[in-house]
């Protein structure tokens, strides 16, 4: 058998500079993500939250829910992570979430898509070579329901290090 050589693979950039985003241009997300009840059970319980709303079928149905709720950090995660190959693949610091409304509740069967919005491109002060990009996300449920939206905001490498934006 022959040694690997990392080498023999060519490395491929993936994800959008800096200069792929304008100011309200509209992103919308490819993947969907149906989120399961085992989804919801193991996010919860990885982060040691015991809240019955998100683990008890018989609790939720008390509270006039039709089965346990999606505990919310875990639509935040999903929607943040269907929107990584389109903002944020090509990497650069993530700065911040600003805005964070949930609207309503996800439940187990859902499918979760998002759309991103540009609200603002600038360069760093501090780093030049990089951009500060804030984009407006919205999740949808199915129904094309908002269940979550926010701002969020990242640090993006340029194409020209010396460019403006």
């Amino acid at each position: 058998m022959s040694e690997f050589d990392p080498r023999s693979f060519p490395t491929v950039r993936k994800g959008r500079q800096f200069e792929d985003f304008t100011v309200g241009q509209v992103l919308d997300h490819h993947w969907g993500r149906t989120i399961t009840a085992g989804d919801a059970a193991l996010f919860t319980t990885a982060m040691c939250n015991w809240n019955p709303m998100y683990l008890n079928g018989e609790f939720a149905k008390a509270h006039d829910h039709p089965d346990v709720v999606v505990n919310p950090m875990f639509v935040l995660c999903t929607v943040v992570g269907l929107s990584v190959e389109d903002l944020s693949e090509a990497g650069g610091p993530f700065l911040g979430v600003d805005t964070c409304t949930f609207h309503r509740p996800v439940y187990p069967g859902d499918t979760l898509t998002a759309r991103s919005t540009v609200l603002a491109t600038r360069t760093s002060a501090s780093r030049p070579a990089t951009g500060i990009v804030t984009w407006h996300t919205e999740g949808h449920n199915q129904r094309e329901e908002l269940v979550i939206d926010y701002n969020r905001t990242n640090l993006v490498t340029k194409r020209t290090p010396g460019g403006t934006a």
